[in-house]
């Protein structure tokens, strides 16, 4: 059987990667972990994940939460960080 955390793995983005699109699209962390599997296959899917991440992070300091906007701000960097080649390619 396999964990959550095994799906994650197979999926190309973080446990936290995945947790920004849960909560942006409000999903259960399954499911988040479906479309994320789903949108790095896709020519403009890691863009939107990108762009997923940094409402999140907009979210997060319009409602004052300056802690979380920090740790998704470090998650966007990570994201970038690992899918800047594939992305400049798309």
């Amino acid at each position: 059987m396999l964990t959550i955390e095994d799906c994650i793995a197979l999926c190309g983005l973080t446990e936290d990667e995945v947790l920004a699109l849960a909560e942006h699209e409000h999903l259960p962390e399954m499911i988040a972990v479906e479309l994320a599997a789903y949108l790095v296959q896709t020519p403009t899917g890691e863009r939107r994940i990108r762009a997923i991440i940094r409402d999140d992070i907009e979210m997060a300091q319009r409602r004052g939460d300056h802690r979380h906007a920090a740790k998704l701000k470090l998650v966007l960097k990570h994201f970038v960080d690992e899918h800047r080649q594939s992305m400049a390619a798309r």
